[in-house]
């Protein structure tokens, strides 16, 4: 990856929600901060893939699927994220998508001038 483009953001989303899918469970046994109470991991999961179906869906109903850029895709999800969130750890998560949101996107709600990947 040397630049983070719409099909990359669309990529990186597809393998971060199969990657809190595989670790749901582990992250549920964790018990974890802000409010123990052993549902932590599967929240993630269901803020994640219901921000990216409702995305999906809109994009489908309008006929832009696949086919809006790298800050208009960032910047959906950003705001489905919040709308679906579960729980504290599912708003949380739509803070971090957010920022990353911020860095994307530039105020205008144009992408960011290309964003360099290094390893």
């Amino acid at each position: 990856l040397e630049v983070l483009d719409a099909d990359s953001v669309r990529r990186w989303v597809v393998v971060t929600r199969a990657a809190l899918a595989a670790r749901r469970a582990e992250i549920d046994a964790l018990n974890v901060y802000p409010v123990p109470d052993g549902d932590t991991g599967t929240n993630l999961y269901l803020t994640y893939d219901e921000a990216l179906a409702v995305v999906r869906n809109e994009n489908e109903r309008r006929g832009v699927l696949g086919q809006l850029s790298a800050a208009q895709e960032a910047n959906a999800l950003a705001r489905a994220m919040l709308l679906t969130a579960r729980g504290n750890s599912g708003v949380i998560l739509s803070q971090i998508v957010r920022g990353t949101t911020e860095v994307l996107v530039d105020p205008d709600g144009r992408a960011a001038p290309a964003v360099a990947v290094s390893a």
